[in-house]
């Protein structure tokens, strides 16, 4: 039995962070029922190309936070669609939407009416700034919270760079799963749900996580450094002779051993670099002195030779590097699924229960009839 067996969600999200939330609920057992207006359907179904080559016209960015639910038509702006939704919600345990503020109360889809059917109706609400403040009436879109939240101004090297993938909206989809497993798990002992106000720039902000403490305390104002660590030297990619690694040392330990490796013991025992303080203040002059000796070895040689002292380092691989990486094969992170005949690829739910043999893989459902 999986995890959220017999839990009902109620999916009224669309694009990335709402129904990343539900395909995380769906990975886990729960039944997810993922409500499309007529002739207007999620839109990720045109973010494309990619198409997948099922005769669907799906976009494969669709794909990625939609499998493990079915899908119905509903236009709650009309009475009887409304009342549809009204009826599933009453014998449902979660409700997720993503509507601007106040679009669902005109339709008696908030969150108090549907309380007052299915008081034990954990219902969430996403958005890019949340039910109050100044800025609860905008629309929030990824790119906007990433360049809001601060996140641009500590990425990249010189220009405002955004993540390569919508960290906003999937941090906000993680956020509210927990959020309601939470909500879930009080609802079983008191016996009512609640309502969920989830935004996107709120989680943003809170995942800033060392940079913003860094803020924070010292009032010190943090600036892109590249692959560069804030807090922890050597702790970033350097050259090699035919190319580049990611080098993460995060201890002591694994610093002499790196300089037994690429470098000499000395340089590990220059009070300079004796602990990690001194080495984020001499940062420099010892990165100066990594470069040159790592740009006298091969990528695989040096790579090979700091596995073997335990020094954490790897490849910058491409995506097709990663996903045909040996580690990644053995741990059957890509499935192919059954999409009506069609063969199609999926990610799975990362985590493995030792109590549940696989977690269920549908493949992300077609449009909805109207």
């Amino acid at each position: 039995m999986s995890p959220l067996s017999g839990i009902r969600v109620l999916d009224l999200s669309r694009v990335l962070a709402g129904p990343w939330a539900t395909q995380m609920l769906g990975d886990l057992g729960a039944e997810v029922i993922k409500v499309e207006q007529p002739g207007r359907p999620d839109e990720t179904r045109s973010w494309g190309p990619p198409f997948v080559n099922d005769g669907s016209g799906d976009a494969a960015y669709f794909l990625c936070a939609n499998r493990n639910k079915s899908a119905m038509a509903a236009d709650f702006t009309k009475p009887e669609g409304a009342q549809a939704l009204r009826d599933l919600a009453a014998g449902s345990d979660v409700f997720v939407e993503n509507f601007k503020v106040g679009t669902l109360a005109r339709h008696g889809l908030d969150y108090p009416s549907l309380r007052a059917l299915n008081p034990r109706l954990v219902y969430c609400s996403i958005t890019g700034f949340g039910q109050t403040g100044p800025y609860a009436r905008r629309a929030g879109y990824d790119l906007l919270i990433q360049a809001m939240s601060g996140l641009m101004s500590i990425t990249g090297d010189r220009e405002p760079m955004k993540v390569g993938v919508a960290v906003s909206d999937l941090f906000t989809g993680m956020y509210a799963v927990v959020s309601i497993l939470a909500a879930l798990r009080q609802r079983d002992l008191t016996g009512h749900g609640q309502h969920i106000d989830l935004a996107l720039l709120d989680s943003q902000m809170a995942v800033l996580a060392n940079q913003g403490m860094n803020y924070l305390v010292s009032g010190n104002v943090p600036t892109r450094t590249g692959n560069a660590h804030p807090n922890i030297v050597p702790y970033r990619d350097f050259a090699t002779r035919d190319g580049r690694i990611m080098l993460a040392v995060g201890n002591d330990g694994q610093f002499a051993a790196l300089c037994d490796v690429v470098a000499t013991p000395e340089l590990a025992r220059d009070p300079r670099y004796g602990n990690n303080r001194s080495r984020v203040e001499h940062r420099a002059t010892l990165e100066a002195s990594l470069s040159q000796a790592f740009a006298t070895w091969d990528t695989v040689e040096v790579l090979a030779a700091l596995e073997q002292r335990g020094v954490p380092a790897g490849p910058i691989n491409d995506l097709a590097a990663a996903f045909a990486d040996p580690q990644v094969v053995a741990r059957g992170l890509v499935r192919t699924l059954d999409r009506d005949g069609t063969p199609v690829p999926s990610v799975a739910f990362p985590a493995k229960f030792s109590g549940v043999d696989e977690l269920p893989m549908r493949p992300p459902p077609l449009v909805p009839p109207s």
